[in-house]
């Protein structure tokens, strides 16, 4: 198997062995590796069996492991395997299992090691790149480590935000709102490059994101620093309908030297208005059916990729106080927190079987424990284009029938009278 992969292609050039072998030799490396991402589908190849795969080196019982974790769509299921072989002429099966994923046409691998980070993915013409970034960071792999930060600390946005103090230390009081935006964060980037592999959005030219809803601009500015980080040109835009914040966000903007590349709109997420089509959509916590309207405008622009963590579900709360529920579940309204916590989960569900009507894949994930935000579900979504079957439509208007509710979001982009906005 080891053999057999270190061997170039039929048709492959050498450089294309050599990218997958420096890739293959970071997953192998039990010392180096932080972590390693395959997301995306190759162009040309079959579907992998996962969405994405994570692997990472952890030591349990006193025994180094290569834990794998891959993802469909509903759950994620773990494997540690073994580094040593089971017999003398066996291959070990943390090698064996490497080989199996690097050519399960995976588009693009973000491998993070102790001295370096890859970058590697497959262009639309089946061509492979690979970036390499020097990196210098400390690895635990105990189950007590301290988690790889994507932020650091240090960065001179988050001291410009008052989220860390002069010193590069997050302070005591902003450390949830730390926490909030580094997760949100380590979800956008895999995201975007399955997107980029999938070739829903264009390597060569430069990307365009949208915060909607983008209040102080915690997520605003994080994302830049992130993408920016990551080589990737970046155009940037908040909106939120605050012109003290616009000012404020614009005066920080200029103190960190991004104003060319990063400005901000004062308008409603329903009347905002960008000069290009986003790429990418974001919406930290806006509240109730803002939500549904940022979700709206990304329908509209038909956005390839849309991350949304929803705040405060009060419209469908309201609903379910004057309906009569469906037998047998009266005691789902019967006593106020059962009734708001069932409100929370029935309006994001409703939310993602909206937006696969209109041509998205949709994931509803936890981004952040629920000690650094009770609002810690993320809606991701990327459009595809495909048409959605009947039995989408058909789940979607039993479940509304049963409970008598009008979703904010359906009467936005469902309604085939309404013209999309530009």
């Amino acid at each position: 198997m080891q053999a057999a992969l270190d061997q170039p292609p039929a048709q492959a050039p050498d450089d294309e062995s050599a990218s997958l072998s420096a890739i293959r030799s970071a997953l192998l490396s039990p010392v180096t590796l932080v972590r390693a991402i395959g997301s995306g589908r190759r162009r040309g190849a079959a579907a992998p069996q996962f969405q994405r795969v994570e692997l990472r080196y952890v030591d349990l019982k006193g025994v180094r492991r290569l834990q794998l974790t891959e993802f469909d769509e509903r759950q994620a299921h773990t494997r540690n395997l073994n580094l040593e072989p089971a017999g003398a002429d066996q291959v070990p099966e943390a090698e064996s299992v490497v080989a199996e994923l690097l050519t399960a046409g995976y588009g693009s691998w973000h491998v993070d090691s102790t001295d370096q980070t890859l970058r590697l993915r497959y262009t639309k013409k089946g061509k492979l790149l690979l970036h390499r970034e020097d990196a210098s960071r400390e690895q635990r792999t105990d189950h007590d480590r301290v988690k790889q930060r994507v932020l650091d600390p240090a960065a001179p946005f988050l001291i410009e935000l008052g989220i860390s103090d002069h010193h590069g230390r997050v302070k005591p009081s902003r450390q949830s709102k730390y926490k909030q935006i580094e997760e949100f964060c380590k979800l956008l980037a895999p995201a975007l490059e399955e997107a980029i592999s999938a070739g829903r959005i264009a390597a060569d030219r430069p990307l365009h994101v949208v915060d909607l809803g983008c209040g102080n601009a915690y997520l605003t500015l994080a994302a830049y620093h992130l993408l920016t980080a990551a080589g990737h040109d970046v155009r940037m835009t908040g909106i939120d309908h605050n012109p003290a914040a616009r000012e404020r966000n614009t005066k920080r903007v200029a103190a960190l030297g991004w104003q060319d590349h990063l400005h901000f709109v004062d308008a409603t997420i329903a009347d905002a208005q960008v000069e290009l089509q986003p790429d990418v959509v974001l919406a930290l916590h806006a509240c109730d059916t803002a939500t549904d309207d940022a979700l709206a405008r990304a329908v509209d622009w038909e956005a390839p990729l849309v991350l949304a963590a929803p705040c405060c579900h009060h419209d469908i709360q309201k609903q379910l106080k004057s309906v009569q529920p469906p037998a047998p579940y009266a005691l789902m309204t019967r006593y106020g927190i059962v009734r708001e916590r069932f409100a929370d989960m029935l309006t994001d569900a409703l939310r993602a079987a909206v937006l696969r009507q209109v041509g998205y894949r949709v994931e509803v994930v936890q981004f952040v424990d629920s000690e650094h935000t009770p609002r810690n579900l993320l809606l991701r979504a990327a459009r595809t284009g495909a048409t959605a079957g009947p039995e989408v439509r058909s789940e979607y208007e039993a479940l509304v029938g049963e409970w008598q509710v009008k979703p904010r979001l359906a009467a936005l982009v469902l309604d085939p009278e309404r013209k999309a906005v530009s």
